[in-house]
């Protein structure tokens, strides 16, 4: 049977001048998502916070690639100016595949979740991502079916993210299990505990483990090779000393949980309910943990550019 060849995308991109550069030369690229600036902190701490992620990769050898939709196109790194007016931002929509090209055709502001920046990363031809943590399966999941866009995003799309495991409250092995439906490969780096974000290790065994970013870079290398779609999981343990260990954390979370059931809280409202709460509970000790793991995944995904970039480069000629 004939197969039609695939379309060409005529994706709305905006490159910023250095993003464009490197990714001409064939530079290390590494995208940033864009919810964390908008819905993650207050301004100015938002605006600080992204330009020290993004100082942290051009540090590790990597260029930058902060995604967000604006006037009708997807920017693919933004300017400096560019950063702040998106960190001082109001009603701006949280984006992930079911709202990106809603946005965009309204010509409204939005910030890319982790499954909307893996879109728009794979449009723009860049093959690493960090951020936090992902999204999951949702305690209760059961009964309210809410499981995030971004599990089902990692089977689909080829861009590999590093990330500390699963935000921790969520329901990390029906999550994992999810993952392993999917196809996902979920690989911890340098441990064979599954993270779970704010601690080193969640008491659950991650299915695959790597210890150096060659070895992640060479899997997603044969995964393109094997022409298998989706991407690959990188869960990379938060910094010792910026850890909440997951006996002090836990109770934590519970009590978070518990107060949104009482209030009522649902839907998309859940994960930023809850944060904030395990932020007041943890006396900002929570968000210093997040800033923390933010940037050791961002030293992590560098490493994996550059080796990408050097396989590249190194590859023969046609």
């Amino acid at each position: 049977m004939t197969q039609t060849a695939p379309r060409a995308h005529t994706a709305p991109l905006t490159f910023s001048p250095e993003v464009r550069a490197a990714l001409d030369a064939g530079a290390p690229v590494v995208a940033l998502e864009s919810t964390i600036i908008t819905h993650g902190m207050p301004y100015p701490q938002n605006l600080e916070t992204a330009r020290r992620v993004e100082a942290e990769l051009r540090a590790a050898g990597a260029v930058p690639a902060t995604i967000a939709v604006m006037g009708g196109r997807i920017h693919i790194g933004l300017t400096d100016a560019e950063l702040d007016r998106l960190a001082r931002a109001t009603d701006v929509m949280k984006l992930s595949r079911a709202d990106l090209a809603v946005c965009l055709a309204a010509g409204s502001t939005g910030a890319t979740t982790v499954a909307a920046t893996m879109i728009c990363a794979q449009l723009a031809g860049i093959e690493v991502f960090a951020t936090g943590g992902i999204g999951g399966v949702h305690r209760g999941a059961d009964t309210s079916f809410d499981i995030s866009a971004d599990l089902s995003e990692l089977a689909q799309t080829a861009v590999t993210v590093v990330a500390a495991g699963a935000k921790a409250i969520l329901d990390l092995p029906k999550t994992l299990e999810v993952l392993e439906t999917n196809g996902v490969p979920v690989i911890a780096y340098g441990q064979n505990d599954f993270p779970a974000f704010w601690s080193r290790e969640s008491g659950l065994r991650a299915p695959l483990r790597a210890d150096t970013p060659a070895e992640i870079a060479a899997a997603h290398r044969m995964r393109a090779a094997l022409g298998l779609p989706g991407g690959q999981l990188v869960a990379n343990p938060i910094p010792p000393e910026a850890e909440i260990a997951r006996a002090e954390i836990t109770p934590v979370i519970e009590t978070a949980l518990a107060e949104a059931e009482a209030q009522g809280i649902a839907a998309k409202a859940v994960t930023p309910f809850l944060l904030q709460r395990i932020f007041e509970l943890t006396a900002g000790r929570s968000l210093q943990a997040n800033i923390a793991l933010v940037l050791n995944n961002a030293r992590l995904a560098a490493g994996i550019a550059r080796e990408l970039a050097a396989a590249q480069a190194n590859a023969p000629k046609p």
